[in-house]
């Protein structure tokens, strides 16, 4: 039962999209009713010519004439309409495409982290583009095949009645046959669609991860692995595609009988009739004609059934991804978050990634006043980043409250909180395009100038000064054509052009050398003025002069205070001082 209520949700979902573009859509029909008439009339034409005007003494050349031209201009319009079918059609379907395509991308861009965190990549390309592809051929043929097939088999049948209804009445005896072979498939062919798409997906996450980390494979010669990985999921692919082209063979074979069986039938009991003297040889010409309008749309309906099978495939994982709802939304009465202070509060916080896993955070409390800077220290995996995660929303608390000028930052829309909070993360990604865009997407509507002074401050014009092009030079994938440094600064730049009043600054300096590091942590200290910074670091050298230093590890906030308090305390920050002074000395 459930599953039923899901096929016609989603088949409700799937006529949804045909409303923005009814004009070709009727267009479209308006062409195929008129190819299905066209089809249906000719053998009427024929039976005519060959009764009346060829068998009469003497031949009636004129009104013969006469029709031979009628059908030639209505062959003419039936190219005209064969082609506004073709084009407009396929055109439709494109367009239908398009738009799930563009639902698609744009219900991914609204969720969470953690749905990134558990969705392969090359999968959820899947989803946007190959699953869609049988889906376009559905929307452009599904309704023309099936709107020309019904009223070509109406037509051609009601006609036979008129012609010989006994010959009639033994053809639509064995449509039930044909009707019950088809639906006994398709359930079937069905499954073995989806299971095609499922290892197509397969294969395109093994394809991407295998790019993506190319240079790693070869680092470690690894390259006949990774051809053995991709070649198991390659032969999943065959499996799949095997076993479905088996029942589509099935299926094929089994309407090739029907069909062929058809016109045997049709022989044997008109060659009867014709000895009996109850049907004449005229008769039984036009009659084979319309056996031939009998039998296409048979096929074309066979045909769609598999049409649909996949296309429907393709749309139920599409409907999938659409129904995967955000973790993280709006509230029902969030509001706007504006001229921000920044005195953020974290409230008996806690955290954790899973139902079924241990906090990552509990129990936070951490006052960091409005302007002041925050630096969170403390060995890896204490939950540094993921605190800072919190603030964004990017993740939502388990337990607790964080709030923003005593707001409850669940109760502001998620777009002008994270319009007031600047990231520079460890992990930089960069575009495939210009240094130019790549700024810019600090702060879109930001001019040439003010991406040029951003650049200034993050201490990387100089660089792209000496690019082959300046501003407009590719960076390539994930800015592979720049060095560490450069790539971290450019994301800094971005930082300064979007100039929030929250930073979050996640091993900022991480990839610089010491030189181009200290000119970065002067220029973050001029751009931390007036704002609140939180500073996650590693190297405590770049934090000694925060206004306050958060020592976290796996059991929470341990220690708290200047750099100065914290050694005269003497306890676990100046042991990861004196460490690493040792290290550096």
């Amino acid at each position: 039962m459930k599953k039923e209520k899901k096929k016609r949700s989603n088949l409700r979902r799937f006529i949804s999209y045909y409303k923005p573009h009814i004009g070709l859509f009727a267009l479209d029909m308006c062409c195929a009713l008129f190819i299905s008439a066209v089809d249906i009339v000719y053998p009427l034409i024929s039976r005519t010519i060959l009764n009346d005007y060829l068998a009469s003494e003497p031949p009636m050349f004129r009104q013969f004439f006469m029709l031979i031209g009628v059908m030639f201009m209505l062959y003419i319009l039936r190219t005209v309409a064969s082609y506004i079918v073709t084009f407009y059609g396929h055109k439709l379907g494109v367009s239908m495409e398009a738009d799930m395509r563009r639902d698609a991308f744009a219900h991914l861009q609204k969720m969470g982290f953690s749905f990134y965190d558990k969705s392969r990549t090359g999968k959820l390309m899947a989803r946007c583009t190959t699953d869609l592809f049988d889906v376009t051929e559905l929307a452009h043929h599904g309704p023309e095949d099936v709107f020309i097939s019904v009223m070509t088999f109406i037509g051609a049948f009601t006609a036979m009645l008129f012609i010989e209804w006994r010959l009639a009445i033994v053809l639509i005896a064995f449509v039930p046959l044909m009707m019950a072979f088809v639906m006994m498939l398709r359930k079937h062919m069905n499954t073995t669609s989806k299971k095609v798409k499922e290892s197509t997906a397969i294969i395109n996450s093994d394809i991407e991860s295998s790019i993506s980390g190319a240079r790693v494979a070869k680092a470690f010669t690894n390259e006949d692995y990774e051809i053995n990985k991709f070649e198991n999921g390659n032969k999943t692919y065959v499996k799949a595609k095997t076993g479905y082209y088996r029942t589509m063979g099935q299926f094929n074979s089994g309407m090739e009988f029907f069909t062929s069986i058809l016109n045997l039938i049709v022989l044997a009991v008109s060659g009867y009739l014709i000895m009996i003297n109850k049907m004449d040889v005229t008769t039984l010409v036009v009659f084979l004609m319309y056996v031939s309008s009998f039998i296409t749309p048979i096929r074309k309906l066979s045909a769609f059934a598999e049409q649909y099978t996949m296309g429907m495939a393709g749309f139920s994982r599409f409907t999938e991804l659409l129904e995967t709802e955000p973790e993280i939304v709006d509230a029902e009465n969030a509001v706007e978050l504006h001229d921000v202070k920044g005195d953020i509060v974290y409230s008996k916080v806690c955290f954790r990634y899973g139902e079924n896993l241990a906090n990552v955070l509990s129990d936070i409390d951490l006052h960091i006043g409005a302007g002041k800077n925050v630096a969170l220290v403390g060995p890896s995996g204490g939950g540094k980043t993921t605190l800072c995660h919190l603030l964004p929303r990017f993740y939502d608390i388990t337990s607790g409250e964080i709030t923003i000028d005593g707001i409850n930052i669940k109760n502001v829309t998620l777009e002008s909180l994270r319009r007031n909070i600047g990231i520079v993360q460890q992990d930089v990604f960069l575009f495939a395009a210009s240094v130019k865009e790549n700024i810019r997407y600090g702060r879109i509507d930001a001019t040439d100038d003010e991406i040029v002074r951003a650049a200034i401050a993050a201490e990387i014009h100089d660089d792209i000064m000496n690019m082959p092009d300046g501003y407009d030079t590719i960076v390539g994938e994930r800015g592979i054509t720049l060095s560490g440094g450069q790539k971290q600064r450019v994301s800094i730049a971005r930082i300064f052009l979007k100039n929030p009043p929250i930073l979050i600054l996640d091993e900022a300096t991480s990839a610089l050398d010491s030189a181009t590091e200290a000119r970065i942590t002067a220029a973050f200290e001029r751009l931390s003025k007036g704002r609140t910074t939180l500073t996650i670091a590693h190297r405590l050298s770049t934090v000694r002069n925060a206004d306050q230093i958060v020592v976290i590890d796996e059991h929470g906030i341990i220690e708290s205070g200047t750099h100065d308090e914290l050694m005269q305390f003497g306890g676990e920050y100046k042991k990861l001082n004196d460490a690493q002074n040792k290290i550096y000395a």
